[in-house]
């Protein structure tokens, strides 16, 4: 007869979701699914609302993530009034939206996913996890916290709140930096790159290598990829324009504002999810693993493979280096832990340049606004994808309509298919041990959802 594994809950994720691995009468794998219990609601309670409270409101859809969510709400609600913030408005958001990149991605490498690589995936699940990492190396846990801690704390003392910020505000910021913060910040983002520096290359040299025959096998998948490049086509985590990328590696880049032309949302019966799709690929939507449809992936290793480079130095040779051994696109899906090790250094590169550059400490932050009807799309880049706010509102400035596109949607379908390339891999006469379900989660836990 045949029967169902359940995977539930599936662990050292950053949200809720179970894993349903239906076998057949051989104990072969047929069919699975990720179950991600997300609610889409966002999208109708803020109907209604003005436009400008948006920003305090929808930063509650993630509590990891809240700064992007913060951020590519004020961004729409400024393209619906048609406003530009002043040069240091627009600066100060960058560096909240880089500082908390750096921090997010010290909590997933360390927090999550160190436990599989420090401990190795066959362990006892027991102490297969943080506290199992931290008794391993009590010494790096000590720093890991400390470095999360900071960069938590540069984000709370300067703007306010590290979590649900308030900070952002149409046409701006609602403060200025002044030089004592400029190189109060500056001297702990130095402290942070020094410690992303180490991180890379203590995984490269010391985490990575045991499992790059894992790496090169679990929840492999052929897909397209989804980014932020600025002009020149360098990683941009705040601005630009988006490029997506074919499997074979070919671009087309776009507008933000103009997603809908190229990026479609299906409904499927069993998940409370939207499945967003490349729309403009023209050859529809399908899971097949043989015959994948308008799939594309987004996160760190999409916008690793997107950008043509980083402008960042350290970032720079780092990317040279993963391109060296792993080609572009690459499309192993546990190399998006790798990538992600690649942006810590470049968001703290980043934040440095941003603090460097005088124009940060100009008190010219926010510009005159005036509601009106209008439609708005905003937009960055969360640490789980391209994070979509496209609004509209009528005369009076309140929100008639609401599209929300969040990181993680964007890999609902790339994951449900890393999911079903493992299980069949991992799983054969209706055999599966601890050891085995774990890596089936793993294939989960490199897009961090």
């Amino acid at each position: 007869m045949s029967k169902t594994i359940h995977i539930a809950p599936l662990t050292r994720i950053e949200g809720h979701a179970a894993i349903a691995i239906n076998l057949d009468a051989d104990g072969g794998v047929k069919d699975t699914k990720v179950h991600f219990q997300s609610l889409r609601g966002f999208e109708k309670f803020v109907e209604g609302k003005p436009a400008e409270e948006l920003p305090r409101i929808v930063n509650r859809i993630c509590g990891i993530c809240p700064w992007q969510h913060h951020l590519a709400s004020n961004k729409a609600v400024d393209a619906c009034f048609g406003v530009t913030p002043p040069p240091a408005g627009q600066k100060l958001r960058e560096l909240m939206q880089t500082i908390s990149h750096a921090e997010d991605k010290l909590l997933h490498f360390f927090f999550l996913a160190a436990a599989d690589f420090v401990l190795g995936p066959d362990s006892d699940y027991a102490v297969r996890n943080v506290i199992g990492v931290a008794k391993a190396n009590p010494e790096l846990a000590q720093k890991v916290v400390r470095m999360r801690y900071k960069a938590k704390m540069i984000l709370e003392k300067f703007a306010g709140k590290a979590i649900h910020p308030v900070a952002g505000v149409t046409g701006g910021f609602a403060k200025p930096m002044t030089e004592e913060d400029r190189m109060q910040i500056l001297s702990e983002m130095q402290e942070l790159l020094d410690f992303a520096l180490f991180t890379i290359e203590f995984a490269k040299t010391q985490v990575f290598p045991p499992y790059l025959e894992a790496i090169e096998t679990i929840g492999v998948i052929n897909t397209g990829f989804l980014g932020t490049v600025d002009d020149n086509g360098a990683l941009n985590l705040y601005d630009g324009k988006l490029r997506l990328m074919k499997p074979d590696g070919s671009c087309t880049d776009f507008a933000a504002a103009d997603y809908a032309d190229h990026v479609g949302e299906k409904v499927v019966p069993w998940s409370y999810g939207k499945f967003p799709y490349a729309k403009s690929w023209a050859e529809g939507f399908s899971l097949d693993l043989e015959a994948p449809k308008g799939i594309y992936r987004a996160n760190t290793l999409a916008r690793i493979n997107v950008c043509d480079k980083i402008a960042t130095p350290q970032a720079q040779a780092e990317l040279e280096e993963f391109r060296e051994k792993f080609g572009r696109p690459a499309q192993a899906t546990l190399l998006y832990h790798w990538a992600r090790l690649i942006e810590e250094v470049y968001a703290c590169e980043h934040a440095i340049a941003l603090l460097q550059d005088p124009e940060i400490t100009d008190p010219d932050i926010r510009a005159k606004v005036e509601p009106k009807a209008g439609r708005g799309v905003g937009c960055v880049e969360a640490p789980r994808g391209t994070l979509i706010h496209d609004y509209t509102t009528d005369e009076n400035g309140l929100i008639t309509r609401a599209n929300l596109i969040v990181g993680t949607t964007h890999n609902l379908a790339p994951i449900n298919m890393s999911v079903h390339q493992a299980a069949k891999a991992l799983i054969k006469d209706g055999r599966a041990d601890e050891g085995a379900l774990n890596k089936i989660e793993m294939a989960v836990r490199a897009y961090d959802p």
